[in-house]
């Protein structure tokens, strides 16, 4: 299972991600959307998860639990409490961050919408299967 992992875009949406969107299984989305018309894009793209960012006035819920492949998944938009689950996916500073701590996979895919101060623009795909996993951090042009 392929899924993309995306924050922050702002009203952004470039195509090179949206184009590798498209090859995806799922697509969640860390918050920060702020526009409808993106949120919509996406949702055309591939099934979307998605919560609600600090600038989103869309209706949508600031944290969501879910399954994928047998994997247990968290997200949120700021990272707040430790979750017993399998991964933990948030967004919120523009910068991309990948670690486990106590069993538990942190993923942070940046931002792929907006620059922000020096920071690169990043997202990622991950790459679930039955033995295990891919984490592949994209760089936006």
């Amino acid at each position: 299972m392929k899924i993309g992992i995306i924050s922050d875009t702002h009203n952004v949406l470039r195509n090179d991600v949206l184009e590798e969107l498209q090859t995806c299984d799922y697509i969640l989305h860390a918050g920060d959307i702020m526009k409808e018309e993106i949120l919509e894009k996406l949702k055309k793209t591939a099934p979307l998860i998605v919560v609600k960012g600090n600038n989103d006035y869309l209706m949508l819920n600031e944290e969501e639990y879910f399954t994928l492949a047998g994997y247990r998944f968290y997200m949120v938009h700021q990272i707040g409490e430790k979750k017993d689950v399998d991964f933990y996916i948030y967004g919120h500073s523009h910068r991309y961050e990948c670690y486990i701590q106590n069993g538990v996979q942190y993923l942070n895919p940046g931002s792929c919408g907006r620059k922000r101060f020096s920071l690169p623009l990043t997202y990622i795909i991950l790459i679930l299967n039955p033995n295990g996993y891919e984490i592949i951090q994209k760089d936006v042009q």
